[in-house]
């Protein structure tokens, strides 16, 4: 039986403090039994996989050198974040990560108190660590203040700016860059080509081997030269950019050699100012699967980890979303030469794969710069191109003024295919859609629709592209209902919805995903169920229709109800000095935690139980 007495290092391992009584020649096995524990645990609750292989060292070593929590480790994103749990004080419940009231899929401060920041967006750490730092200072505490950011999201801009800061303040900050060569996309861009023709050079690599031979003949020497390795990159290859912002830069060094980056952090760790620590690690490290195919293992289900395969899911004859996009992508590029496609590094999450392949000068994958991303594409739109940019929903967030300033004021054609709108389930409040619906209904010239199925998201796509101005077509993560795409693509009216079922005495009025549940709850309350289709402009026409023939309104939204698709309708009979009861279902005011689809749709009361209770209470 597998259990934690398989591990005699980690097993007595509750918090860093223990981590720090070991000695150092402990480390390396400890590296080991953490990365076996790892695969054991991941396997089992699935969950982000091979970027935590690729940091065992240097987790166990910041924890080994630093006094956290008293000095704080900020990660960036949080996807390499699961060793650091398991050494807090979460190893016990690490099988329950990303399920209901189980560990959080990502750092979280309400979670532990060596979280000193809660991620889930890139390129934050480095601000927020900044931002520690300067608060500290001022409080007279003597705190060591450490971000670690990987190669993808040091591509934000968000980086930068906040590197640009703490350099003009001679701030004491630590800045770990580990450099995987590998976000969840394979990285773009020129920092990337920047890292890579570091560790690809040969002068470099020339001179590192060259002073090995060389120094191995005078042990005592070497032992200097080995001691200060880092010292002696930063030399060969000085960081010429990070030094420019201010940093005292160091590196790159081997990520996986426990006690080089032991001595090297501890070195660092008795320097002021800004620093920053190059390493170079590699994602999957450990597990010949992952380091293989990282990017297949960076999530994964649960697995067998002695097999060298993930578990094939069930096929489906019905497509998801995501798929239904990447055809109509395709589809459409193939009838209309302006089409261009753009993601901020998520190319597979988003179905952009097939289009980059026979697409590629028509493909442009920005890194993760949501900012760029959307004024990039009103540049595009600025010369007769029709831009569609494909996004998740909480990401469109980090670039709401480039929709407003960029695209809506000019009323440029630009079409935002927003992917996991609404509850994601296990990745939690970071990463759910719970609020486009209203950042996007209260923008000038902004067309704004929710598709119910897979066909009508297909149409809707068709619709957006076509139309002139500003369009969004949000739909929610996987399968729809199963409806047949039709291959024909059809403009939908503006502004119409659909009466899916004829009632009497109660209308519910549905957007997107909450078509289906309000259909099977509407039948079972004998009510006329609308499918609204556009959330901006509503189909004020049969509102007003439906406000004159029934009694009672309902509206039903996966959208936080502040502004909200049932507030559309809320105005509108304002608006008119209509006085009806209306009843607006839809997420709470609160941030909805981590679990499944299925069961926060209960928790929220969007299922077909949740919305006739409901109904049923309102009207009662």
């Amino acid at each position: 039986m597998h259990t934690i007495h398989n591990y005699p290092l980690l097993k007595d391992i509750n918090t860093p403090a223990d981590v720090r009584k070991l000695s150092k020649s402990q480390l390396k096995p400890l590296a080991k039994e953490l990365r076996d524990f790892l695969t054991h645990t991941v396997s089992i609750s699935g969950g982000h996989f091979s970027a935590g292989l690729g940091t065992v060292e240097l987790t166990i070593a910041l924890h080994y050198v630093f006094d956290t929590p008293s000095d704080q480790l900020v990660w960036d994103v949080g996807h390499q974040a699961y060793p650091h749990k398991i050494l807090t004080g979460r190893k016990d419940r690490m099988t329950t990560i990303r399920t209901k009231d189980g560990v959080s899929a990502f750092p979280s401060r309400a979670e532990s108190e060596y979280d000193a920041f809660g991620v889930g967006h890139s390129s934050t750490s480095i601000s927020a660590a900044l931002g520690m730092a300067i608060a500290s200072e001022l409080k007279g505490e003597d705190k060591k203040m450490v971000a670690i950011i990987g190669d993808g999201s040091i591509t934000g801009g968000m980086a930068f700016e906040a590197m640009n800061h703490a350099g003009a303040l001679d701030a004491n900050l630590l800045v770990i860059l580990n450099d995987n060569d590998m976000s969840i996309s394979p990285p773009v861009g020129a920092m990337n080509n920047y890292l890579t023709k570091i560790l690809s050079s040969k002068f470099y690599s020339s001179m590192r081997e060259g002073s090995k031979k060389a120094l191995s003949s005078m042990p005592s020497v070497w032992e200097l030269a080995r001691r200060t390795e880092e010292h002696m990159k930063g030399m060969v290859v000085p960081g010429t950019l990070f030094e420019e912002l201010g940093f005292n830069y160091i590196g790159p060094i081997d990520g996986h050699d426990i006690d080089m980056l032991v001595s090297t952090l501890e070195n660092l760790k008795h320097i002021t100012g800004p620093r920053f620590l190059h390493i170079v690690t590699q994602k999957g490290k450990g597990y010949p699967p992952a380091e293989k195919d990282p990017l297949a293992y960076h999530g994964v289900p649960a697995f067998d980890p002695s097999k060298d395969c993930l578990p094939k899911s069930a096929p489906s004859p019905h497509p998801t979303y995501t798929e239904v996009f990447g055809e109509w992508l395709c589809d459409m590029a193939a009838k209309d030469e302006r089409l261009l496609g753009i993601t901020p590094a998520m190319r597979e999450g988003s179905g952009l794969v097939k289009f980059s392949q026979c697409y590629p000068r028509r493909y442009f994958d920005v890194a993760i710069a949501e900012q760029h991303a959307v004024t990039l594409a009103a540049g595009q739109a600025c010369q007769g191109a029709k831009p569609v940019v494909a996004i998740y929903s909480t990401f469109l967030q980090r670039a709401y003024d480039q929709m407003i300033h960029d695209v809506a004021i000019q009323n440029l054609d630009v079409l935002f295919a927003l992917d996991r709108a609404g509850l994601v389930g296990p990745d939690g409040p970071t990463h759910a859609g719970s609020f486009d619906y209203s950042y996007m209904r209260c923008i000038p010239n902004m067309l704004v629709m929710a598709p119910a199925d897979e066909n009508e998201c297909r149409q809707m796509l068709y619709t957006g592209f076509m139309h002139e101005g500003p369009a969004s077509v949000r739909y929610p993560r996987g399968k729809g209902p199963g409806v047949a795409v039709d291959k024909t693509m059809t403009a939908l009216p503006l502004g119409k919805a659909e009466v899916r079922h004829q009632g009497s005495r109660i209308a519910i009025l549905a957007w997107g995903s909450m078509v289906t549940p309000a259909m099977e709850a509407g039948k079972q309350l004998g009510a006329t169920v609308v499918n609204m289709r556009f959330v901006k402009p509503i189909d004020t026409e049969l509102v007003l229709e439906l406000a004159k023939s029934h009694e009672v309104l309902i509206t039903v939204e996966e959208n936080v109800l502040a502004g909200g698709a049932g507030s559309a309708v809320n105005d509108f009979l304002q608006a008119q000095q209509i006085l009806m009861p209306v009843l607006n279902i839809g997420l709470p005011d609160s941030f909805v935690e981590q679990g499944t689809r299925e069961e926060l749709l209960a928790l929220c009361g969007l299922d077909i139980q949740g919305i006739l209770a409901k109904v049923e209470k309102f009207c009662a």
